[in-house]
């Protein structure tokens, strides 16, 4: 199971929208062992498939997919996905954990091109369905509830994903510890949904909070490290605490070019993020 990352390290323009989703869902990939907690890659079957029906055909062909999506191709990875499922239930059964994982995979796709109204059924399904087979603790189950909350808070239902993140964090410290990668994913984005519920206080807490775990566990140029570190200059900012904001922002932008480089479209937006923080404070000052 892999508890995915943004490809990406979102830079929102202050005042302005956002430039790429900042919240970080989980997704789960089928690899070579069904229950391995991956670390940020894509993990494939060590021999090419030959059969179609066999069990590492359908894992090459669910990694496949997965890496249209990762690509931004939902055109090709959805209907592999789905082609994956209906196979995988057929083949293996509608229990197997390779099953489970494809229904969560073919639900993140469909939350990913926009279409809620039938990734909130399948995440619901394969959450209820990962319960019963593996058990409330099991690391897949926690990408799954994981995965609901975030599409509930994709359709604007806070009141349902917020006590569903506060829930995969609990579990997840208990079950994984507080410094596994997937707990520190899981702080940032309750953080995240507190913020896009108004409660400032709650969310600029998670974020120092995470940015600090990530940057002892994960070192300070970590693209997820990046990523805490923009939403809690945007969360400073929003409250009005404009110069820890422009730090933050700072530190941002010269992380982003030590990670990705000066010409890199994310290294560019957060130097415009800092570069618009620090031009509303001089106007506001007079200077």
């Amino acid at each position: 199971v892999q508890w995915d990352r943004p490809a990406q390290v979102p830079g929102r323009p202050v005042g302005g929208g956002e430039v790429v989703p900042r919240r970080q869902s989980v997704r789960v990939v089928r690899a070579q062992h069904p229950y391995r907690v991956g670390q940020g890659r894509l993990e494939e079957w060590d021999r090419p498939a030959q059969v179609p029906d066999r069990p590492n055909t359908l894992a090459s062909r669910d990694n496949l997919a997965s890496a249209y999506r990762a690509a931004g191709d939902l055109g090709r990875a959805i209907p592999l996905f789905e082609a994956t499922l209906a196979d995988s239930i057929r083949v293996l059964g509608p229990d197997h954990p390779s099953t489970l994982t494809s229904r969560n995979n073919l639900a993140s796709a469909y939350r990913a091109a926009g279409d809620l109204g039938r990734a909130i059924p399948l995440h619901e399904e394969a959450l209820a369905d990962s319960i019963r087979v593996l058990g409330p603790d099991h690391p897949n189950t926690l990408a799954s509830r994981n995965n609901l909350a975030g599409a509930y808070e994709a359709a604007g239902d806070l009141g349902r994903a917020i006590p569903l993140f506060e829930a995969t964090l609990a579990d997840s410290i208990r079950v994984l510890g507080p410094d596994h990668p997937s707990t520190l994913t899981s702080r940032n984005n309750l953080a995240g949904a507190y913020e896009a519920a108004g409660d400032l206080g709650r969310a600029t807490s998670l974020y120092e909070e995470a940015l600090t775990d990530r940057t002892r566990v994960l070192g300070p140029d970590h693209p997820s490290t990046l990523t805490s570190r923009n939403s809690l200059a945007h969360a400073y900012w929003q409250q009005g605490r404009r110069s820890e904001a422009l730090a933050e922002f700072d530190e941002a932008a010269d992380s982003a070019k030590r990670l990705f480089g000066s010409s890199h479209r994310v290294t560019r937006q957060l130097a415009e993020n800092r570069d618009s923080a620090r031009k509303i404070m001089d106007d506001d000052s007079g200077g």
